[in-house]
């Protein structure tokens, strides 16, 4: 049996071709059209992952969001939006949403991230630990003197981080690891998720930083040790 994606996309057509083309990869959809039918089907069963069009009726897709959310339901989600603005990318991120996809959208781009975001079910399942940092794979928290939650990406980075603590890892082993399947990712987007996970850590209390440059590679430290590389 595939892997089980919730799907919430008001407009018909494009929820049914979103549905067929998925179903073809080998997912087991379940299909509805507004945010009240979303919310109910979340709530009624589990979940790999949930694609959310933001613009929907009754509930948007924000709004499920925050509900799932304040629930503890953690299941991966992917916001679709018409709207290209960066407000609206990080307003959804931080309402915990793990990814986005701006309409119009190739359906091969929507694959490599539904991909993406459901891949935790082929990471291992034991929880992490470096200095006072523990990465727990199950909830996509990172614990030290507080919580907080990572998303996809975030997750996959830090997991790999991780797993090769103390070894530095250049910008194009990142991306062969963590953006394999998003050609238009580059050093950039490595920059990009390194300060989003920096800023994790500090809400966290971690000693544990990231260290490094595009120059040098990445790897994970504890403050006391980073003046002694």
């Amino acid at each position: 049996m595939g892997l089980k994606l919730l799907l919430a996309e008001d407009t018909r057509d494009l929820n049914r071709a979103l549905v067929t083309i998925l179903e073809h990869e080998g997912y087991e959809v379940t299909a509805t059209f507004d945010g009240v039918e979303a919310l109910q089907s979340i709530e009624d069963e589990p979940f790999d992952g949930i694609v959310l069009d933001i613009m929907m009726p009754k509930l948007n897709g924000l709004q499920v969001l925050e509900r799932i959310r304040t629930e503890g339901i953690t299941t991966p989600v992917l916001l679709l939006t018409a709207k290209a603005e960066v407000d609206d990318r990080v307003t959804g991120l931080d309402a915990g949403a793990d990814d986005y996809l701006t309409k119009p959208f190739a359906m091969k781009e929507l694959l490599a991230r539904v991909r993406s975001m459901t891949r935790r079910a082929a990471i291992n399942r034991d929880n992490l630990a470096f200095g006072d940092l523990t990465l727990d794979v199950g909830t996509y928290e990172l614990r030290a003197a507080n919580a907080v939650r990572l998303s996809v990406k975030e997750f996959e980075l830090m997991h790999t981080l991780m797993r090769n603590a103390r070894h530095r890892l250049g910008t194009d082993f990142l991306l062969g690891n963590v953006w394999a399947d998003e050609a238009d990712a580059g050093q950039d987007t490595v920059l990009l998720y390194i300060s989003y996970l920096s800023g994790k850590l500090n809400w966290a209390g971690s000693c544990v930083t990231v260290d490094g440059s595009p120059d040098v590679g990445w790897r994970l430290v504890m403050q006391a040790d980073e003046a002694s590389v």
